[in-house]
């Protein structure tokens, strides 16, 4: 099952889960390399697609900086109250265990779905709690809406606001895993623990081109 089954979750409730298999048995890399294929099929919806953003730094970061090596992708903002924290905390134990076994093989990148508050000094701000590694993610509303739609990711944030007003914004939570290709291949739930995480990433990566 893909982003789009699951149902829309905020920062303060739990999303549905998306199953993948951990195990490195030959049956499960097949099924693996099927979930992997399934989401490139024909006549199925493309998750992922191109962009051009700026990154905490200010710098331009488009999808083309994420070809070469597998990327994990996370939608969130930095006024999250707690599952996003929680959320990049395991994004950060995931990613450690993967430099470890694989190193310089993987993009951690966080994009925002609240760019009205979050430009790059926020989020350099807010990534530097997490991991030096990460890579954060800004621009116009138009371009994150665009790419939300690409992702297939789910976000809301409340009609009305008053300028100043805080608000929390509603989206789906999930770790996208795309390969060296820019192409989508599983997305990974909150019922995953980082070390069985880091093992899809790791396995997905050994199938990779094999």
């Amino acid at each position: 099952m893909g982003p789009s089954h699951g149902r829309p979750a905020s920062c303060s409730s739990a999303p549905a889960a998306c199953w993948c298999g951990i195990s490195s048995t030959k049956k499960e890399r097949m099924q693996r390399k099927r979930i992997a294929e399934a989401a490139k099929g024909v006549g199925r919806p493309k998750v992922g697609g191109t962009f051009e953003l700026v990154d905490q730094n200010g710098k331009p970061f488009t999808s083309e900086m994420m070809k070469g090596k597998h990327s994990l992708v996370y939608f969130g903002f930095t006024r999250c109250p707690d599952i996003c924290p929680e959320e990049l905390d395991k994004m950060a134990t995931m990613f450690d265990i993967v430099q470890e076994k694989a190193p310089n093989a993987l993009l951690p990148i966080f994009i925002t779905c609240d760019p009205a508050r979050d430009d790059p000094p926020a989020l350099k701000e807010y990534l530097s709690e997490f991991h030096e590694k990460f890579i954060g993610l800004t621009g116009t509303y138009d371009q994150i809406k665009a790419l939300c739609k690409k992702y297939r990711v789910y976000f809301s944030t409340p009609q009305n606001v008053k300028p100043g007003q805080d608000y929390l914004v509603d989206h789906s939570i999930y770790f996208y895993l795309m390969d060296p290709e820019g192409d989508f291949v599983e997305a990974l739930g909150r019922q995953h623990s980082p070390q069985q995480a880091a093992a899809v990433i790791l396995d997905h990566m050994k199938d990779w081109k094999h």
